[in-house]
């Protein structure tokens, strides 16, 4: 599926992180397309309110959550930083997909790292 979000498609996720050799790109990328992914359940699933929203996103949380072993694999961590950038785009997602209103820690409330 493609997104057709105009914003999200302009949209450079995690773009704090890359160029940071702390952050492996190979690792960045599976991080980048979670997020796609999310968008792509967004526009197929069109969640009508909060509630819903959450479990779209719990369900993309827990995928970062399998890829922090990925991140200490290659020397790295999900550390403040990361965990700062991955929760923007998480609140950039909302947001541009009408749930402005959003808990940013509710979006992540899953979260291991």
């Amino acid at each position: 599926m493609s997104i057709t979000n105009q914003r999200m498609r302009e949209h450079a996720f995690l773009s704090g992180l890359y160029g940071d050799d702390h952050y492996p790109d190979h690792v960045l990328d599976k991080g980048k397309a979670i997020l796609l992914g999310l968008c792509e359940r967004i526009e197929a699933e069109r969640p009508s309110d909060l509630a819903a929203l959450y479990v779209l996103t719990e369900a993309a949380t827990e995928e970062f959550n399998t890829l922090e072993a990925e991140f200490d694999a290659a020397g790295s961590e999900i550390e403040t930083v990361a965990r700062e950038e991955i929760a923007e785009d998480f609140s950039f997602v909302a947001s541009a997909y009408g749930f402005a209103d959003a808990d940013a820690e509710e979006l992540i409330a899953a979260r291991e790292w």
